[in-house]
């Protein structure tokens, strides 16, 4: 069972606490009915940072979810311990509109400039210099890279967190592969999968956006990196893929001393030992050794 502080609840001194639910499955009713609502802790925009954090944190959500789903648990979690965290959607696709469900699947390069709208509004807002970032998948891989690396935002950013991230091309568990399969067919299938939904096919190895995000390097001078993997990951595969190579880079395997860890790329999103990682990335001064408990796929709350 995990030492420390209790699930969900803030480590010594920070304000709260606000429920975390870590279950994947706090988040399918906001997803289905509110995705365009911000979760518990997220987008107090009066909320000015400690001087034991002062950096604001954006959370980016991966594909086809929302800030919703994505976050029921780990906006509440570091809001308790003491962070001002923002959340938003992106990615909306273009045919479609308002806000649905299934966000974060238009072109990158658009989604680019919308987290660095967010991070000019977040900074303004909170008399900042610099924001830490969080993402999972295409929100803590080649999203954020393309505003770091490409857009110049690196220099707006101390710390980059990313969970399960979708760095340098994902072969979909193969079925990024299906470009190839029965000429013409299959390139034709995948074609019209990324006139729909940009995002998935620019996320597929070999995509050209891949090179212009990292060509140049994964990192940047002046952001700390880290990773958090899973190599039960199904989504972005193979999972070594998303370790990033460059100074000030942190790769964590979930997995390194924790064979209990059994969690894929949608579980990371709420399992307590991700966000206990987390933490540390964003606080390294405090960091606090992080227990080794079971946590199951899909369901990473159950024990």
């Amino acid at each position: 069972m995990a030492a420390g502080p209790a699930a969900g609840q803030p480590q010594a001194g920070a304000p709260g606490p606000l429920p975390v639910p870590f279950d994947l499955g706090a988040g399918i009713l906001p997803a289905g009915l509110f995705p365009e609502q911000a979760p518990p802790g997220a987008n107090d925009w009066d909320c000015k940072p400690t001087a034991a954090h002062p950096n604001p944190v954006i959370l980016v959500n991966p594909t086809a979810t929302s800030q919703a789903i994505a976050w029921q648990a780990g906006a509440p979690y570091l809001k308790n311990n003491g962070y001002c965290v923002f959340t938003f959607n992106y990615g909306n696709m273009a045919w479609l509109p308002g806000e649905i469900p299934t966000q974060a699947l238009g072109d990158i390069r658009t989604s680019a400039q919308q987290l660095a709208e967010v991070v000019q509004r977040v900074r303004a807002a909170t008399g900042v210099d610099k924001v830490d970032l969080v993402g999972h998948s295409q929100g803590g891989g080649i999203l954020a890279f393309y505003y770091l690396n490409v857009l110049g935002g690196f220099d707006k950013v101390d710390k980059m967190v990313g969970i399960s991230p979708s760095n340098h091309g994902t072969t979909l568990n193969e079925i990024a592969y299906l470009r190839s399969f029965i000429p013409p067919v299959g390139r034709w299938i995948y074609d019209r999968i990324g006139d729909i939904a940009p995002a998935l096919i620019q996320q597929a190895i070999g995509e050209g956006i891949a090179e212009q995000v990292y060509g140049g390097g994964d990192t940047r001078p002046g952001v700390t990196y880290t990773t958090l993997v899973s190599k039960y990951d199904e989504v972005v595969t193979p999972f070594d893929q998303q370790y990033l190579s460059g100074p000030n880079v942190t790769n964590i395997l979930l997995q390194d001393g924790c064979a209990d860890d059994r969690s894929e790329h949608l579980s990371t999103m709420y399992s307590e030992r991700v966000w206990r990682f987390v933490l540390n990335a964003l606080s390294p001064a405090t960091a606090t050794p992080v227990p080794c408990f079971p946590v199951s796929p899909f369901f990473p709350g159950v024990r």
